[in-house]
Formats: structure tokens, C-alpha cells, sequence
């Protein structure tokens, strides 16, 4: 295994040097136009794949060899996934490149990407040296003094990764008075909670990227995302998830799914609300937490994607740890699109290793007026019906901006 990871490592290596042809290759075959403007989703995720002209296929045989070579022997069973993942990846690429013709969207970083997510994987989340989660996790920056010799920057890393697949001039930013609103409170030393929906394991660095572009780069970077288990044990999440700041629980929807190590989840949850507390009591704390448990799922009958409904003991529960903080602390709603950049299987899976679809496409976030939080317990009701129809107003509103005539019926 450590001959064939050797191997592997070299392989990279010679990748990132090989000749490909410039940015400005002729694109046959490839719509020029954005996908999903015109088609439903439940059409855009069946579509047929476009011929790739010569300059991609020969980048996605290079790096479909290279990956081929390694896990045949070694892993097999994570083979067809990770060849499904290099043909996405690349044919998102070109139909950037088709759009905004760029060398950042070139067959050669689309190759170099690929193997350098699938080394980071390997490395870090099945290797001799896989990474371990603590329960409040800081983002490694690739500051060697302080992060045990790592020199890599997994944050601007696993933006670079998507950044290309992101519709750079109709992607959208809403909601921007309330999304300055919140962070001159977390300026001022006071909390904010963002209360969003989940569409795909992109939203970290989507948000991030639409705030640079915005001009709010370094507040993208003092985010905190509460994260369930799968981004921290699945191989190829794991080097995106070491970029960010997070908080690591066990969702709800997940953590019966094996009941010899429930209790096991339960005391880390609670280990992770202790890590949070610690940072809300310091004020000027960011939190972005998705309160369904997971991602959106299409609706298989219409097409569209409805939002997952909020779980009213997570809304409690942050609502209490804002209390307890003793610092001011506001509720905001925070609607997301980004299912198309990466749609998610269409049914939950419990495990870890599903297949990834990659597009390129618009995403969108949305930033609704601040939910007072008032009263006691008694309120709650109130107040956890009024954090979801917003974001659901809000959400409807993004992705008509986007996607006319794809947002699902209010409930």
C-alpha cells in the first residue's frame, strides 16, 4: 500500500506538469449557454452528457488513467465513483471554459485538481496519516508553526476547487443590507446565527466566494459551519472540510442509523455544544447551521427542490446556546441555491463514498430580515415557524432570480 500511495504521489506530480493545449480551445459540442436556465432540474440532472472536444477527453483520460492505475489493486470499490467524479469535474470545466475562456478553467487545472482532491483524500482520509476531527475544528491556512509543519491553505484550496463551476456573472448575492447588518453585529463582539438551508457540499465555498466577490472576503473567513458526520469521515470530504472552521456533530437524521454507537455520538454532540458555547461566550462568533440535518433533495414528481423542513429542537437548542453565551445574539435566515452545482443523490444515504455530479451553473444566497428572538420557551412555536417561512420566502425569491419558474409552492 505505502509502494502504491509512492506511486500515486508521482503520478501527481507528473500531472501537474504535462502539456495540454491552452485556454482557448474550440469547444465542439458544448452549449455556450448557461445550463438549467431553460430546463427543470429533474431534465438537468438525467441530461445527456455533451462529446468532449479533444483537449478535455485527453485531460479526463489522463486523470482517469492516473486514477485507475492507483486504486485498482488497492480499492477497487471506490473506482467507478471517482471515474464518474473525473468525467464531471472535467466536462463542468469545459463548459466554463466555453463561457468565460480562462486558465483557471483550462484541461490542465482541471486535471491538476482532480489529483490533487483524490491525494488530499487519500492522504488524509483513509492513509496512515488521516485526519482527525476534533469536535471544534479551526481551519488549517497552511500555517506551518501552527499547524504541526502543514504549509496548505485547504481553505483558498478548496475554493479554487469549485470556483470555476460557479456562473460568475449570474451568480447572486440577495439580502445584502441584512448580511452587512450581521456582520457589523459580529464586529461589534456580538453573535450571529445564520439559520440556511443545505442543497450541497459546495455551500461552504459558495458562500465563501460570493462574499469575496462581494468584497467580504475576510469575513467569509471567520465562519463557523456546523457539520454533520459525513463531511468529516467521507476520504474525499475530508481535505475540504480541514479548510474550514466548523462545529462536528451527529445530525439527528443520521445518528440512529447505528445504535451500538449512539451513545458514542451523543457525548461527542454534547463535547461540540460545550466547544460552541466557548466561542458564543467570546462574542463576535459567526455560525452557519443548516437546521433540516442535511441537504435538499428534488422532488422526483415536479423537478423542483423544496426546502427540507427546519427541525424545531435544533432551532431550541440554538436559540438556548445563544442565551447562555450572555452576549447579544441574532437569528438571521439564509436561503441557498446551489443544488445544480453539485446535486446530492436523490434519496438520504447513510454512509460515507456517494457519487458526485459536478455543473456548471448559478448559485445563489439569499439573506432574509433578522427573526427577533423574544420571550421564553413559550414563544419557541413562534419563534421556529417564523426562522422557516422566511427562509423558505427567501428562497423561493432567490431562485426564481436564477431559475425562473423552478421555486417550489410555499407549504
Amino acid at each position: 500500500m505505502l509502494f502504491k500511495w509512492s506511486l500515486f504521489l508521482l503520478a501527481c506530480t507528473a500531472a501537474t506538469t504535462s502539456a495540454f493545449a491552452p485556454p482557448a480551445v474550440q469547444h465542439s459540442n458544448v452549449m455556450q449557454t448557461r445550463r438549467f436556465s431553460t430546463e427543470t432540474q429533474a431534465e438537468a440532472a438525467t441530461q445527456k452528457e455533451a462529446e468532449l472536444s479533444p483537449e478535455y477527453n485527453a485531460a479526463l483520460l489522463k486523470a482517469q488513467a492516473t486514477v485507475s492505475a492507483v486504486l485498482k489493486d488497492t480499492k477497487p470499490e471506490m473506482l467507478p465513483g471517482l471515474l464518474h467524479f473525473c468525467k464531471e469535474y472535467v466536462a463542468a470545466h469545459e463548459m466554463s471554459n466555453a463561457k468565460y475562456p480562462d486558465e483557471q478553467s483550462s484541461p490542465e487545472q482541471a486535471v491538476n485538481r482532480i489529483l490533487e482532491g483524490v491525494q488530499y483524500g487519500f492522504k488524509f482520509g483513509m492513509g496512515p496519516d488521516k485526519f482527525v476531527f476534533p469536535v471544534a475544528h479551526e481551519a488549517l491556512r497552511g500555517d506551518a508553526e501552527k499547524e504541526d509543519g502543514n504549509t496548505v491553505d485547504f481553505y483558498e484550496w478548496g475554493n479554487d476547487f469549485f470556483r470555476c463551476l460557479m456562473d460568475k456573472e449570474e451568480s447572486k448575492i440577495m439580502g445584502m443590507d441584512n448580511m452587512k447588518q450581521a456582520l457589523e453585529q459580529a464586529e461589534k463582539g456580538e453573535n450571529v446565527v445564520f439559520f440556511a438551508n443545505h442543497q450541497s457540499e459546495a455551500d461552504p465555498q459558495v458562500v465563501s466566494i460570493l462574499l469575496e466577490r462581494a468584497g467580504l472576503a475576510k469575513d467569509a473567513e471567520k465562519f463557523y459551519y456546523v457539520a454533520g458526520h459525513k463531511v468529516t469521515t467521507d476520504p474525499l470530504a475530508i481535505p475540504f472540510s480541514m479548510g474550514r472552521n466548523l462545529i462536528c456533530i451527529h445530525s439527528k437524521k443520521h445518528i440512529d442509523a447505528d445504535p451500538d454507537t449512539k451513545g458514542v455520538k451523543n457525548r461527542q454532540n454534547l463535547s461540540a455544544m460545550g466547544g460552541m458555547l466557548d466561542r458564543l461566550r467570546k462574542g463576535g462568533c459567526i455560525l452557519w447551521v443548516a437546521p433540516s440535518g442535511g441537504r435538499d433533495r428534488r422532488d422526483l414528481e415536479t423537478g423542483k427542490t423544496p426546502m427540507a423542513p427546519f427541525d424545531s429542537k435544533t432551532l431550541d437548542m440554538f436559540r438556548l446556546m445563544g442565551s447562555k453565551s450572555k452576549k447579544p445574539t441574532h437569528y438571521y435566515p439564509f436561503a441557498m441555491v446551489t443544488y445544480e452545482v453539485c446535486p446530492p443523490p436523490d434519496f438520504v444515504e447513510a454512509g460515507v463514498g456517494e457519487k458526485r455530479n459536478f455543473r456548471f451553473t448559478p448559485v445563489g444566497i439569499n439573506v432574509g430580515e433578522e427573526i427577533p428572538s423574544e420571550g421564553g420557551l413559550e414563544k419557541r412555536q413562534q419563534f421556529n415557524e417564523k426562522c422557516y417561512a422566511s427562509a423558505q420566502v427567501e428562497y423561493g425569491k432567490l431562485r426564481e432570480s436564477l431559475f425562473p419558474g423552478t421555486a417550489p409552492d410555499l407549504e
